[in-house]
């Protein structure tokens, strides 16, 4: 597999392709004065390979989407408990311990981060990006391109709309539009763009 960005995020992604028995032939980054990258990507390299974006940013991850000609795969780690019935779109991560459950699906590029707990029927939209320890609980809706910060809480039945912030420790109780920022218990929304 291949890797692009060199940050964090990457380590961890490394960590899980290695733990699934796979091997990573090439990392690309712009910031070629990373320590261990000599490339910035290229589309010729590795042309047979899958690629995965390393990039917990979700803007970022959109925008770099948009250049790579490779196939995109998907990274899970085999502690990961997926029903056999999620459907999961291509340039997706769900990391260490993860659990999600019937009927859930989720869109392209979209980080599961570590001990994310999703329950059944909910929908990631493309470019979210769920931050570690978050629970979604059960038919929960989430956006294109939002973030919910770690340690989060959404009750059943509780839509958030597109480019989204939840605050780290919210409790959700009640569906939040597009473009707002939302925190605390129960969670407020502080700001929404127009």
């Amino acid at each position: 597999m291949l890797i692009y960005g060199a940050g964090g995020h990457a380590k961890v992604i490394i960590s899980c392709i290695n733990a699934s028995g796979d091997s990573v032939q090439a990392i690309f980054d712009d910031d070629l004065s990373k320590k261990g990258i000599s490339k910035s990507y290229d589309p010729i390299l590795f042309g047979d390979k899958s690629i995965i974006i390393a990039i917990g940013n979700n803007n970022i991850r959109r925008t770099i989407a948009q250049k790579i000609s490779h196939h995109f795969g998907n990274v899970i780690h085999p502690t990961a408990i997926i029903d056999k019935s999620v459907l999961i779109e291509e340039g997706t991560v769900i990391l260490h311990e993860s659990i999600l459950q019937a009927g859930t699906v989720i869109a392209k590029h979209v980080i599961i981060n570590t001990r994310v707990a999703i329950d059944h029927d909910c929908s990631i939209a493309d470019f979210v990006h769920i931050g570690p320890g978050v629970i979604l609980c059960g038919n929960v809706h989430i956006g294109e391109n939002t973030f919910i910060g770690a340690g989060s809480i959404v009750v059943p039945n509780v839509t958030i709309g597109n480019n989204c912030f939840i605050a780290a420790g919210s409790v959700i109780t009640r569906s939040i539009p597009d473009n707002s920022i939302a925190r605390g218990n129960p969670g407020r929304i502080i700001k929404t763009a127009n």
